[in-house]
């Protein structure tokens, strides 16, 4: 399989109704909304999800999960996170979905296959516990770069991208908007 023609997942999770626990699904939202990928590009708001991402996991040929990561770093420190460093970050117990994570690329390991390259974008979070829709204004600032990084990432992996506009407008709706008023 050429390069060019590599199936790319871009795999947001976390649980938008606690705090950072949704960073990468508001990573992922913001990247479909603002851009439009080329036809071997996928973007999913993966949530809570687990096993029942088994089948566009299977599917890639490269994947790139947005997530928090508890990686003994400051609040708001990106880092992109391969094989053991990506299994060691997402190891914690303290979130709801990343154990499944985990979980769901070992099932896919065992009846299927995995994706030839995984590629963790992790932030480390400051609040992932309160209930609220809003990330904190430091993962809020945030955005922007990690959507910058994943883009890096989507290019060196052969994919493309172009910004929408009125002629290519998103077509998914964000059901439970991000609540910015906590940080103006």
């Amino acid at each position: 399989m050429s390069e060019s023609k590599k199936r790319i997942l871009i795999l947001g999770v976390g649980n938008i109704l606690y705090t950072d626990e949704g960073f990468g699904v508001r990573v992922a939202e913001e990247l479909d909304q603002q851009y439009e990928f080329s036809p071997n590009v996928e973007v999913l708001d993966g949530g809570t999800l687990g096993l029942k991402l088994m089948g566009p996991i299977m599917d890639a040929d490269y994947l790139i999960v947005v997530d928090i990561v508890l990686n003994e770093g400051q609040p708001g420190d990106l880092f992109r996170l391969l094989g053991q460093d990506l299994s060691k970050a997402c190891a914690f117990k303290n979130s709801m979905h990343q154990t499944d994570l985990l979980d769901t690329l070992a099932q896919c390991s065992l009846v299927g296959t995995v994706p030839d390259d995984i590629v963790l974008y992790g932030v480390e979070p400051v609040n992932y516990q309160d209930l609220s829709a809003a990330l904190s204004p430091e993962l809020e600032a945030r955005l922007p770069e990690v959507m910058d990084a994943v883009l890096a990432e989507v290019e060196r992996a052969g994919g493309s991208f172009r910004p929408r506009t009125e002629l290519n407008p998103a077509m998914e709706k964000i059901y439970v908007p991000r609540d910015t008023s906590r940080n103006s």
